[in-house]
């Protein structure tokens, strides 16, 4: 349940530091296309200068941290159950079976 709150925190982070350093930014963007694969070009040249760079860039940071750590979080969670519910199974077999396990 944590997890996908933390998910919908690390979006609304990107979505927020994204939208600051894009919405803020003067520049261009061209893309040059040619006969050959290796000619075609994307050039980018985008400037934010002031607050929203201050602020827009750690925000991006840390919701692309966050969202890094939920995702590792929710495998691994995934994997834990998975591996819980396969002993649960193996348990409850032997127990019907009428084998004594030793602890």
């Amino acid at each position: 349940m944590i997890t996908r709150r933390l998910v919908i925190v690390s979006f609304v982070l990107l979505a927020t530091g994204i939208g600051l350093l894009a919405g803020y930014c003067n520049g261009s963007a061209g893309f040059d296309f040619s006969d050959a694969l290796s000619g075609d070009v994307l050039k980018l040249n985008i400037t934010t200068t002031g607050y929203p760079m201050i602020f827009g860039l750690p925000i991006t940071l840390f919701g692309l941290l966050l969202l890094i750590a939920t995702v590792v979080s929710a495998i691994l969670g995934e994997i834990r159950s998975v591996l819980l519910r396969d002993k649960s199974t193996k348990d409850s077999s032997q127990s019907e079976s009428g084998e004594v396990t030793a602890d």
